[in-house]
């Protein structure tokens, strides 16, 4: 991912060599030889700190004196982009074009055969993360704004490298001959390395195949499939009894089957596709959902592309073409658009309050990274607020949504095997939306783009990715004295980074809102167009709502997960977090409640794994605040951060509901795991077709890891249920789900309380004559 054609100003936070070397030389630092890593590529491992971890963290900076040799200076680079040193990209910066085709080279490479190179198709290739002490490292010394503070201080100052370790890309390849799904580890380092048609800078550190597993489906495959179908004869045979011979018509959905018995088993790579069928409408953009086509089972082999199980099971009729099916302006769709919307604009004259320096974001007391990979989108890094003389004080390391489902709940034939994991079988980032065909953003804008590799290794840019922009969010706070008339009001303004993504026929936008009065939140947007079912003439369904003659939409539910790598005011390093549960309770009647009006917050630690299996509970208002063991506020109270859910819900399924086998995790609404560096999807890395049962979180938590004092990660759960509405046709209007991260004892009082008036505000109040005391009294009354 890499910073576009964009409409910000330029960024103002960048320091030049001489000034870094400057600040270090100010800071009494002495510069050593490059950090090296292991001689298997990662980096060392961090031990768990406790309040006297400075030695420790002080020990992780000492680097090994062994200087990486420098590439010769007219190396041979024909069809393989030059890297630039280690230290021009930031440690947790996505991958670029150059690096991700040297990656895609160097595993080429190493192919063991030509069949076996020509076999490969990649389906991730994505930034292998640094250790956190990495992360620090680098934001301390080598990348603006230069934060020492963020190392432990130490006796005669730290001794800094002068680069940093090497990057990282980490590949899932799979292989089209063999069925074998592997993952590479590449090394983008300065060294060349022989390779056909020339050289390259990459070097393989480890390469595993991984058994009984599937990958997530491809764009190129869907296309393919849809092909397949088309073309297989009984299928058009299939297709003329309903009345269909035009195959430009049709569309072939593929689906990935899921996993229900043995025949699912990952041993072979399936899909069951999904039939649908336009009408000869000159709409450009017709919507051939409104014609489902049942009673056709098909299953796919999609490593071969061949059918392998066909079966007009029943001759149900096309549903007739809906005249409200479509949903483009008015012309075109056969309608009248309204008229009296006027133009709104949004104006900032002087520019964004916002900052960017390469995918570092500066915005108000906020700072943190942008990054963004194939399957979860657009991540969050390093978040932290600048709060006055306390300096900057982390709140997350990383945030993201890791995963999402969408279980049907029609037990027909082909609904109930509609499950998808949207994450882990197709890809939220690969699925992303350019911006620059439709964007919901308003006002200044800062765009990212996005690169990926293709299925056959080549690389994609998805141009304008990631919208960064602020927006008016209403009154921040507001008080007015009514005794002398006198009134404070401050608008809220929130800073938002963005992307929205289409898989099959849903668009989700994934939003996390940063706030001036500390919160943060993260929210969902859905929309696009429902996935129908067609009637029999007469027929209705329990299971889902008629929405047109011969169509009706079956209720399902989303759910999505978002992972929070907690940092409450945490140096890197250090591993002082716990999870509080927060219940409110009605005072018993009695000697403390004789009123019978008492109620209370009653905390609850959540000691270990196994105890921080939580749901959601309206009636008691609960929340979990992630505490900083060792820092208080005025108070004394130890620091905070708290999670308040937002509407929820858990999955309406039987405990023996085939999909749940793959989505343990919907079972509670919030999961604490103690960080685990390879711990990253909640699922497991392979959901696709997957066999084993309760894989990922569910298994994670039985080591019951001590969480009184830990790196904390929360996985939260969070959901709706949709049972669909007529008007939610053609296009569904947005449903908004989320949740808040809100300062709990973080702040000493209020951070908004100096948000500056707006200024006609001001204007107002300096043409203000103050009413008497006493007419205000009068007034009052």
């Amino acid at each position: 991912m890499a910073t576009a054609q964009e409409k910000a100003t330029p960024s103002c936070c960048v320091a030049s060599k001489p000034a870094k070397a400057a600040l270090m030389a100010a800071s009494g630092l002495a510069t050593a030889a490059d950090w090296t890593g292991r001689s298997n590529g990662e980096a060392p491992q961090t031990k768990r700190a406790s309040a006297g971890s400075s030695a420790t963290i002080a020990t992780l900076i000492q680097p090994v004196v062994d200087e990486l040799s420098e590439p010769p200076a007219k190396a041979s680079t024909k069809g393989v982009q030059i890297l630039t040193r280690a230290q021009s990209s930031h440690p947790l910066d996505p991958l670029s074009v150059a690096e991700i085709s040297v990656a895609v080279a160097t595993v080429r490479a190493a192919g063991a055969t030509p069949e076996v190179r020509d076999s490969m198709r990649f389906m991730e290739v994505v930034l292998l993360e640094p250790d956190k002490h990495v992360v620090a490292l680098a934001d301390a010394y080598f990348f603006p704004p230069f934060q020492p503070s963020l190392l432990p201080k130490t006796k005669g100052g730290p001794v800094i490298p002068t680069k940093l370790p090497p990057r990282h890309a980490r590949l899932v390849v799979y292989n089209k001959r063999s069925n074998e799904t592997s993952i590479w580890v590449v090394q983008l380092s300065e060294v060349h390395a022989a390779t056909r048609g020339g050289h390259h800078r990459g070097k393989v550190i480890s390469s595993e195949v991984i058994p009984e597993v599937q990958p997530p489906m491809d764009a190129v495959e869907y296309a393919e499939c849809e092909a397949v179908v088309k073309d297989y004869p009984p299928f058009r045979e299939a297709m003329k009894k309903r009345g269909i011979e035009d195959m430009d018509l049709v569309m072939v959905d593929a689906w990935c089957v899921g996993y229900y018995s043995d025949a699912d088993a990952p041993s072979r790579r399936l899909a069951k596709p999904l039939i649908f069928c336009r009408t000869e409408s000159d709409c450009p953009m017709e919507n051939g959902y409104a014609r489902p086509v049942e009673g056709i089972y098909v299953v796919v082999d999609m490593q071969n592309m061949v059918i392998l199980e066909f079966e007009d099971r029943k001759l149900v009729p096309l549903p007739p073409a809906d005249p409200l099916r479509n949903y483009t302006s008015g012309e075109t769709r056969g309608g009248v658009d309204r008229s009296d919307v006027k133009p709104l604009q949004i104006i900032q004259p002087e520019g964004p309050s916002f900052r960017v320096n390469g995918h570092f974001v500066e915005w108000q007391k906020w700072n943190f990274r942008i990054g963004f990979n194939p399957r979860e989108g657009l991540v969050i890094y390093s978040v932290a607020y600048i709060d006055g003389s306390r300096g900057r004080r982390p709140v997350a390391h990383r945030m993201s949504f890791v995963e999402m489902v969408v279980p049907y709940g029609d037990p027909n034939e082909p609904h109930y095997r509609k499950n998808a994991f949207d994450a882990g079988e197709d890809g939220l980032g690969k699925n992303a939306h350019s911006l620059k065909k439709g964007c919901d953003c308003l006002g200044y804008i800062k765009y990212f783009d996005a690169h990926f590799t293709n299925f056959t290794g080549g690389v994609e840019t998805i141009e304008n990715c990631v919208c960064l922009h602020e927006e008016d969010h209403g009154m921040l706070w507001k008080h007015q004295d009514w005794r002398t008339g006198l009134a404070e009001v401050r608008r809220s303004r929130r800073l938002t980074v963005s992307f929205i993504c289409t898989v099959a026929n849903y668009e989700y936008g994934f939003f996390w809102h940063f706030y001036q009065d500390g919160k943060i939140e993260a929210e969902v947007k859905l929309t696009g167009v429902l996935s129908l079912g067609a009637l029999q003439p007469g027929e209705t369904r329990k299971y889902g709502t008629t929405i047109a003659p011969g169509l009706y939409a079956p209720v399902h539910q989303h759910f999505f997960v978002a992972r929070m790598d907690m940092a409450v005011d945490c140096r890197p390093g250090e591993t002082l977090n716990q999870v509080v549960e927060v219940n409110v309770k009605v005072e018993d009647p009695g000697p403390n409640n004789i009123h019978n009006n008492a109620f209370y917050a009653e905390e609850k630690l959540l000691r270990s794994e196994m105890e921080a299996m939580c749901d959601c509970d309206p009636s008691s208002a609960r929340h979990w605040i992630v505490r900083n063991t060792r820092t208080v506020n005025r108070t004394g109270q130890l620091t905070g951060y708290k999670l308040v859910p937002g509407s929820n819900c858990l999955p309406l399924a039987g405990a023996d509901a085939k999909f749940l086998r793959r989505a343990s995790f919907l079972k509670h609404n919030l999961w604490v795991t103690a960080y685990k560096r390879d711990e990253m999807y909640p699922g497991g890395e392979f959901p696709n077709q997957n066999p084993r049962l309760n894989e990922g979180l569910a298994t994670w938590i039985k080591q019951n890891r001590p969480l009184e004092e830990a790196d904390i990660v929360l996985w939260y759960v969070f959901g709706i249920t949709h049972i669909p509405r007529l008007e939610d046709w053609p296009v569904m209007p947005v449903e908004r789900i989320g949740f808040m991260l809100m300062p709990h004892g973080f702040f000493n009082c209020s951070p908004a309380v100096d948000v500056p008036p707006n200024l006609s505000d001001v204007d107002l109040k300096e043409n203000v004559v103050t009413k008497p005391v006493q007419n205000g009294i009068l007034a009052k009354l």
